[in-house]
């Protein structure tokens, strides 16, 4: 009997749990094709959430193929209820690029399970895009490029009204400017909200304070790149909420944000008793020490889980100091699943003590200097349920000054690690980990090899918002 009758022969029960586990989209197309019952299964998980990245090869091509399939055929288009475009082709000739503007707004008609919708090629969104969107009767998550730029009219951009999360990105002024009135239409749904800019000086304290009264369901507020925004502004905003935060973001903000002030008022408030989730930037004028201490103040009442830090831009003159990790892992650690530090140098010891007392954790983003690559290994193996490591190196001379590690220095740490592991990177690479078993000489030994990354979403550790 071969293994295919043995496998055919499985209940059909069983598919659904297996089918599951595949992630990557070519594999669960040829998984449609082996007959009737895994089309069944496996179109449901191929459609469910459809992408279109930038790095994608011919990803244009793959626009037009995709929105025609969904143009031509409504029972697939039904299926899918997450579209993230960050691609799209431009700077064709006017009749391509109506025929094109067709397929998608009669493909998005037909997606009439859509529930989150991300759009962020420049110049792509139009206004005949969004409104046919707004039409869409189930879409809650909307994540946009914010820069209008006479491509489409901010004015429909209140039209949402349904959102439970909103996501901006590098918003001009007349999108800004429509912010208050768009959070006045969505103040009984809205609660996530990020604000994402390059460095821009349009998201102030002045439009916190606009939206502040009607954003009071808010759970998670998010703002990168707002030099503008002080404590005040945020402040405003979180004192409307009703029920307290579950995530912030506070990256690249104004110099003058004034840490003790905010904690003090968040902590007599009670404002952040139900955090689970911070990110926080300083930039290099900051004295790092007394800052690092009110963090912890601010952060003393918080059921924190996920704990994410970094420098503004490139600068790496700072190094997260032993004790503010100690402190931050003896306060949170029973609860921390994931701990993530990016362009700050951190010691060995450091994730040492993070690996051993933070029992639950599951990720672990971490900066490292190469001299201690060889220690790393023996630390990871105390963190009973880590799943994924990233290690980066410092950038001090540029990013051409960082070596690209050896596939088998990688392999070497990560055979230390538990088995629990099942991603590792380094730097811009990210490998899934692959165990087996091999018999030599009548004993079992674990093979550890590592495969390219096959999930479709971009990793938690590469993403502008962490959450």
């Amino acid at each position: 009997m071969t293994r295919l009758s043995l496998f055919q022969d499985l209940p059909v029960e069983l598919l659904p749990l297996i089918i599951q586990h595949v992630v990557r989209p070519s594999h669960l197309a040829t998984l449609c094709l082996v007959n009737k019952a895994f089309y069944a299964f496996a179109v449901p998980l191929l459609y469910e959430r459809v992408f279109i990245y930038a790095w994608h090869r011919e990803s244009k091509v793959k626009v037009h193929k995709l929105f025609r399939t969904l143009s031509e055929y409504p029972h697939l288009a039904k299926l899918v209820q997450q579209l993230v475009i960050r691609d799209f082709p431009k700077a064709l000739q006017s009749e391509e690029q109506d025929m094109i503007l067709e397929l998608c707004l009669n493909g998005i008609r037909n997606c009439t399970n859509l529930r989150a919708c991300t759009w962020t090629r420049h110049g792509s969104l139009t206004s005949r895009v969004l409104e046919t969107l707004v039409q869409c009767p189930k879409l809650s998550d909307l994540e946009v490029n914010g820069q209008h730029n006479n491509y489409y009219d901010p004015r429909i951009l209140p039209r949402f009204t349904r959102l439970r999360k909103l996501s901006l990105i590098m918003p001009s002024g007349p999108v800004i400017d429509a912010l208050p009135s768009w959070t006045q239409n969505t103040q009984e749904t809205l609660q996530h909200l990020s604000l994402i800019c390059k460095s821009s000086t349009r998201v102030t304290d002045r439009v916190l304070h606009q939206i502040a009264p009607h954003v009071q369901n808010l759970e998670y507020f998010y703002l990168v790149g707002c030099p503008k925004v002080t404590h005040e502004g945020l402040w405003a905003v979180l004192s409307s909420v009703y029920k307290g935060m579950v995530g912030l973001g506070m990256e690249g903000l104004s110099p003058a944000f004034d840490m003790a002030t905010f904690s003090e008022r968040c902590n007599r408030a009670g404002t952040l008793s139900r955090l689970r989730s911070i990110t926080l930037t300083v930039d290099e004028q900051t004295s790092l020490s007394e800052w690092q201490e009110h963090v912890l103040s601010l952060l003393a009442n918080a059921p924190l889980q996920h704990f994410h830090i970094s420098t503004v831009g490139g600068h790496v003159n700072h190094r997260l100091s032993d004790d503010f990790c100690k402190a931050i892992v003896s306060a949170h650690g029973s609860r921390l699943t994931r701990f993530s530090v990016h362009r700050m140098r951190m010691s060995i010891d450091a994730i040492a003590d993070i690996c051993a007392r933070c029992t639950v954790l599951e990720q672990l983003f971490i900066v490292l200097e190469q001299k201690d690559l060889d220690a790393l290994g023996p630390c990871l193996a105390q963190a009973p349920n880590l799943r994924a490591i990233h290690v980066n190196r410092p950038l001090d001379l540029g990013s051409e000054d960082v070596p690209r590690q050896s596939y088998d220095k990688i392999v070497e740490i990560v055979r230390q690690c538990r088995p629990t592991v099942k991603q590792f990177g380094y730097n811009t690479r990210v490998f899934q980990v692959e165990r087996s078993v091999r018999i030599e000489d009548g004993w079992a030994k674990m093979e550890v090899t590592l495969s390219p990354y096959e999930n479709p979403e971009i990793p938690e550790q590469f993403l502008v918002v962490r959450t």
